[in-house]
């Protein structure tokens, strides 16, 4: 479609504003993941001595980085409404957050909107596509200990397999506390024929807006991490704490993300911000792990319930701009994420505070040596 010279003086902010923030980009990732390495290095000598407090450090630098990447869709003006239950009431108990998965920009999303519930994002682990352990921030999931999960079916088994040692190796080791899961396996536009035509034969509903949810990991999770009452059942929600040890999993927190007009963020977007400033809408819904079931077919049924309850959520969203109000109650209310610009200062000044300390000693060193 051709230009009118109404349009170019535009376009040419848009395209010059979409350099300078990859450029911006460009020089945040390389001093605040290198420092962060360094750090990580640094303090080696405290995880041998004190590893609880050595993954604290870790975790809250993990959390600025994961901040950083949130200002730059907050400056663009892609701002987040949350709606549904107050997940801060969690934040302290271990939970498992199960997110729709529709573009990399709901990736993006979370890291924004949990910014401001407590130490939820320095004591989480994410389950992503193993294609993420090649991008700019592989190395710092790897530290942290985030699991990069192979789809397909000839990987399925050892996948899980190593789910499920890398639980039992980092989850509580490193203190964690939420995981976020994205059960559809894959981005909606990717997955959404073939999970129809699985419904299909399987006569199960027919979906638009979200896919059947895959098992296996959420199956994994669950029978690892949540602990067992003396009768078998999980224990949690408000279940009496088991002693001195951990409670396990006490939450599952099910998580619905919409864009208007269904168009969702990609991370490309993200950075670059030439789309429109927009609001994402994130819903939540938490369920006690005591009322969940954990055996395979039981498991599944529930699941297919949630993304089922998530269609319809989406549908009403789409339809009407909002999501319907919980059962009960005549409307729905929502509240607005925000935040503080002062404090995306101060992450955004350390970092690069920071990368000029490292690189100083580390040209000092090298013509020591050299």
């Amino acid at each position: 479609m051709a230009v009118t010279l109404e349009e170019a003086p535009w376009l040419g902010w848009i395209l010059v504003k979409a350099l300078m923030r990859f450029a911006f980009m460009v020089a945040n990732n390389l001093v605040a993941i290198s420092s962060y390495i360094c750090y990580v290095i640094i303090l080696q000598p405290l995880r041998l001595l004190d590893s609880k407090r050595f993954w604290y450090i870790e975790g809250i630098m993990y959390k600025w980085l994961l901040g950083m990447v949130a200002s730059w869709g907050w400056y663009a003006g892609y701002t987040v409404m949350e709606w549904g239950d107050d997940i801060k009431a969690v934040s302290q108990d271990e939970a498992v957050m199960l997110v729709n998965h529709q573009a990399t920009g709901d990736v993006c999303t979370l890291m924004m909107c949990l910014q401001d519930k407590g130490l939820v994002v320095a004591q989480m682990m994410w389950l992503m596509d193993h294609i993420f352990k090649y991008t700019n921030f592989g190395i710092v999931s790897l530290i942290h200990g985030d699991f990069f999960i192979r789809q397909g079916k000839s990987h399925r088994d050892q996948q899980l397999l190593l789910l499920k040692k890398h639980l039992e190796k980092n989850y509580r080791s490193r203190d964690r506390k939420w995981i976020v899961l994205f059960p559809e396996g894959g981005f909606l536009r990717k997955r959404r024929e073939t999970s129809q035509a699985f419904a299909k034969k399987n006569n199960l509903p027919f979906l638009t807006h979200v896919t059947l949810p895959r098992i296996g990991a959420t199956n994994i999770i669950l029978s690892a991490l949540a602990a067992r009452q003396e009768n078998g059942s999980p224990a949690g929600g408000d279940a009496k704490e088991l002693g001195s040890k951990s409670k396990g999993l006490q939450w599952i927190i099910d998580t619905t993300i919409a864009y208007p007009k269904a168009e969702p963020i990609d991370i490309q977007t993200w950075i670059l911000g030439y789309r429109k400033p927009t609001i994402t809408h994130v819903h939540y819904r938490i369920f006690p792990i005591k009322d969940v079931p954990l055996e395979t077919d039981g498991l599944a049924d529930w699941l297919y319930q949630r993304f089922i309850e998530k269609e319809e959520l989406l549908s009403h969203f789409y339809e009407t701009g909002a999501f319907p109000p919980p059962k009960g109650h005549k409307e729905a209310v929502s509240r607005e994420m925000t935040l503080s610009n002062m404090w995306i200062f101060l992450i955004q000044s350390f970092a690069f505070l920071s990368g000029y300390m490292w690189y100083n000693i580390i040209q000092y060193f090298y013509h020591c040596l050299f």
